[in-house]
C-alpha cells in the first residue's frame, strides 16, 4: 500500500511565504538608494558609457519650463529626500535654492555635477521627488494665499496611497496648510493631528446632537469641538440644535454637503451664519469641506471660518520639472529649447524681481539691494553642507514669501 501523504505537508508556512513578498505595491527606500526606480534607457545608458570607458564631469539643472493653467509661480518641495538620496555619493555636487523657496517658469531651482554615470540612474527619482512635492507646496500655497487668515486643514491622503500620506501631508504643511488630518504625518511632523467628526459617528449614534455630546464627554478638552451639521436634516437647523446643547464649548460647525443637496452652497452657508448669529452664538466658527480649492475657497470666504482641502491637494497636478545636462567638462552645452552653461539665479530681497544670469555674472543689484543667488551649496563630494530645516521653518518662509506674488 502507497503512503497517504497529509496535504498540509507540501503547503509552504504561509508566513514565510508572505515574508517573500512584498505586502503593498511600493519600493523601498534601498530599492531606491540603489537606482532600481529608474527609467531603462538610464540604465542603458549607464551600460554603455561605462562599457565605452566614458566618464565625463557633467552639470545638470532641474527647471520647470511650464507651470500648469493659471500658474504662474510654483513652491520648491521635496529638498529633503533629495539629499538624503544623494548624500554619500562620492564626487557629486548639489546647489539649490532653500526648501521653500517660490520660484518661476525657467529658473534652475537645483543644479547638480559629477561624472554622469554616478547619478544620471538617479534622475527619474529627483524628478519624482521634486515634481509631486512641489505641486502639492504650490497647490496649498495657492489655497492658503486665497484663504487668508481663516483655517486651512489637509484632509486628503484618502485619496492617495497611504504609503506616501507623510510625504503628501508635509508637502502640504509647508506649502502652508495649518494642520493635517492624517495621524502618522502629523507625528512626523511633531504637530498635532487636526480634524472633526466623520459621518459615521453620526450615523451610529444616530443623531448629531447625540455625537456631539459623545465627543464632547470623552474627547481631550484640548481637542476644538467642531460638530458635523449635514448628515440627515438641514444644516442651518443642525447647527441650532448643537449650538444650544453645548453652548459655548461648541467651537465651530463642518459643512461636507454633499454636491447634489448643495444649490446655493453660499446661500446655505449665509443661513447658518444668520441663524447662530440670531442666538447669540457669533463666536461659532463655520468650516466647510468637500471639493474645495483656491475658486471655491474665493468665493465662499465671505461666511466661512476655515477650510478642510482634499483631493485639490492631495491630487494636485505636478510641476513639470526636467533635468538637462547644460555643461559637459566644463564647456556649455545643451540640447535644443535650452539655455547652455552654469547660471546663477539672483533675487531681489525687496520687490522679489528675479533675473536668470551666466554663474561668470558679478552679483547685481535692484531696489538699492544686493541682489541674492538663489542657488546655495547643498552637498560637496556626497557631503551635506547646510542644515536642512524643520517643516515648521520651511512653511515661515513659504508664508513670508506669498504677499509678493498674485494667485
Amino acid at each position: 500500500m502507497s503512503k497517504i501523504q497529509n496535504p498540509k505537508s507540501k503547503m509552504q508556512n504561509p508566513k514565510s511565504k508572505i515574508q517573500n513578498l512584498k505586502m503593498f505595491h511600493i519600493a523601498t527606500a534601498e530599492e531606491i538608494r540603489e537606482g532600481e526606480v529608474t527609467d531603462v534607457y538610464f540604465q542603458r545608458t549607464k551600460e554603455i558609457l561605462e562599457k565605452e570607458k566614458i566618464r565625463k564631469q557633467v552639470k545638470a539643472e532641474f527647471c520647470v519650463k511650464k507651470f500648469p493653467e493659471r500658474y504662474s509661480w510654483g513652491v520648491l518641495a521635496g529638498i529633503e529626500e533629495v539629499a538624503k538620496l544623494l548624500e554619500g555619493k562620492t564626487g557629486i555636487n548639489v546647489d539649490c535654492f532653500w526648501e521653500g523657496t517660490i520660484f518661476g517658469q525657467n529658473q534652475p531651482v537645483m543644479v547638480i555635477e559629477g561624472e554622469y554615470t554616478e547619478f544620471g540612474i538617479y534622475e527619474t527619482a529627483l524628478l519624482g521627488f521634486l515634481c509631486q512635492a512641489s505641486g502639492i507646496a504650490t497647490k496649498a500655497a495657492r489655497c492658503k494665499k486665497t484663504a487668508g487668515e481663516r483655517i486651512l486643514i489637509s484632509f486628503g491622503v484618502r485619496r492617495m496611497h497611504p504609503a506616501i500620506a507623510p510625504m503628501i501631508e508635509r508637502s502640504a504643511f509647508i506649502g502652508g496648510c495649518d494642520g493635517v488630518a492624517g495621524v502618522k504625518s502629523a507625528e512626523i511632523l511633531g504637530i498635532e493631528p487636526m480634524g472633526t467628526m466623520p459621518h459615521a459617528l453620526v450615523l451610529l449614534l444616530g443623531d448629531v446632537v447625540k455625537a456631539a455630546q459623545s465627543f464632547h464627554k470623552i474627547m481631550d478638552k484640548k481637542i476644538k469641538r467642531i460638530a458635523l451639521i449635514d448628515t440627515f436634516s438641514d444644516e442651518k437647523f443642525e447647527a441650532i440644535r448643537v449650538a444650544e446643547v453645548l453652548g459655548k464649548d461648541l467651537y465651530g460647525v463642518r459643512l461636507d454637503t454633499p454636491a447634489s443637496r448643495r444649490g446655493d452652497f453660499l446661500g446655505i452657508l449665509k443661513e447658518v451664519r444668520w441663524e447662530l448669529d440670531l442666538r447669540g452664538f457669533k463666536d461659532i466658527k463655520i468650516i466647510v469641506s468637500g471639493g474645495i480649492n483656491e475658486e471655491e475657497i474665493l468665493a465662499l470666504n465671505s461666511v466661512c471660518d476655515g477650510y478642510g482641502v482634499g483631493t485639490a491637494i492631495s491630487n494636485a497636478q505636478v510641476l513639470d520639472f526636467a533635468m538637462d545636462i547644460v555643461e559637459i567638462e566644463g564647456k556649455p552645452l545643451a540640447k535644443r529649447g535650452k539655455f547652455s552653461g552654469a547660471k546663477k539665479v539672483l533675487r531681489c530681497p525687496k520687490c522679489f524681481y528675479t533675473e536668470i544670469v551666466p554663474a561668470s555674472i558679478e552679483n547685481l543689484s535692484h531696489c538699492g539691494k544686493k541682489m541674492e543667488n538663489l542657488l546655495k551649496p547643498l552637498i560637496r563630494d556626497g557631503k551635506l553642507v547646510r542644515n536642512l530645516p524643520k517643516p515648521q521653518e520651511i512653511r515661515n518662509y513659504v508664508l513670508s514669501q506669498l504677499d509678493k506674488y498674485l494667485i
